[in-house]
C-alpha cells in the first residue's frame, strides 16, 4: 500500500540542506501561495500520469488515472485499482482481485498523502530551495526541490513544478531510496469541482461479491 500512496501523491531532496536564504526564501514564497490558492478550494479534481524509471533510467511503467480532493478526503482512480480516503479509513480497491483492504488512515504514516501535496505539508517535514525554471508540459514552471528531514521517508528527493500562471502544480519528480524515479505530470485541474461526501466512502453493495479484508 506505501508503494501505491507514493504513486498516488502527487500525487509530489538529498543535499545537506538550504542553498541560501534568498533561495529558500523565495521557494517558501511560491509554495506558500500554492497552499494558499488550495486551501481556499471547497474542492478539486485533477488528471495524472505517473512515469516509473528504474534507477538506469529505462521506463518501466505509466499509470494514467484522476484524483478527487475535498479537504481531507480523497478519490484516486487508477487502472484497476482505487483508493478512497474519508479522513479516518482508507479503502484499497483491487478490481482483478475483487478484494478491498480496509486500514485506519494514519496521516503519520504518509509520505505524501494527496491530501498532503495539494496543500502546505512542507514547512515542518521537509528543507526546500529554489532550483530555476522549466517549461512542463507547455507550462512555464517554477522549480522547488524538497529534502526530507526525517530519514525514514521512503523517498530522497522531490521536485515540484509550479505553474507561473496558475500556481499550481504543474507536475515534478519523486527519487526513491530504491534507486526508482517516477516523473508525474497533472493536467485537466478543475477547481471547486462538483463532488459529494459519498465519493469518499466505499459502498461494497456497487461491488458485488467483493471480499473485504480487515487491515485495522
Amino acid at each position: 500500500m506505501r508503494k501505491t500512496l507514493l504513486l498516488c501523491a502527487v500525487l509530489i531532496c538529498n543535499f545537506a540542506g538550504i542553498a541560501n536564504a534568498q533561495n529558500d526564501a523565495k521557494a517558501k514564497a511560491i509554495l506558500d501561495a500554492v497552499s494558499k490558492k488550495m486551501t481556499a478550494l471547497k474542492s478539486l479534481k485533477a488528471d495524472f500520469a505517473l512515469h516509473l524509471a528504474a534507477a538506469n533510467g529505462k521506463l518501466k511503467d505509466t499509470k494514467k488515472g484522476t484524483i478527487v480532493l475535498k479537504g481531507q478526503k480523497y478519490r484516486v482512480t487508477l487502472p484497476g485499482q482505487e483508493i478512497i480516503n474519508d479522513n479516518k479509513t482508507v479503502w484499497t480497491y483491487l478490481k482483478d482481485a475483487n478484494e478491498v483492504q480496509v486500514a485506519t488512515f494514519n496521516p503519520n504514516d504518509q509520505g505524501i498523502s494527496p491530501a498532503k501535496f495539494f496543500t502546505n505539508f512542507y514547512d515542518k517535514e521537509y528543507s526546500y530551495k529554489y532550483a530555476g525554471t522549466r517549461k512542463v508540459n507547455n507550462k512555464n514552471c517554477d522549480i522547488i526541490e524538497l529534502t526530507p528531514i526525517a530519514k525514514n521517508k521512503p523517498f530522497t528527493k522531490v521536485e515540484l513544478a509550479v505553474d507561473k500562471a496558475t500556481s499550481t502544480i504543474a507536475g515534478g519528480n519523486i527519487w526513491e531510496k530504491s534507486g526508482n524515479k517516477y516523473q508525474y505530470d497533472i493536467s485537466a485541474f478543475t477547481p471547486n469541482a462538483a463532488v459529494t461526501d459519498a465519493q469518499f466512502t466505499f459502498d461494497a453493495k456497487k461491488y458485488p461479491g467483493v471480499e473485504v479484508v480487515d487491515l485495522r
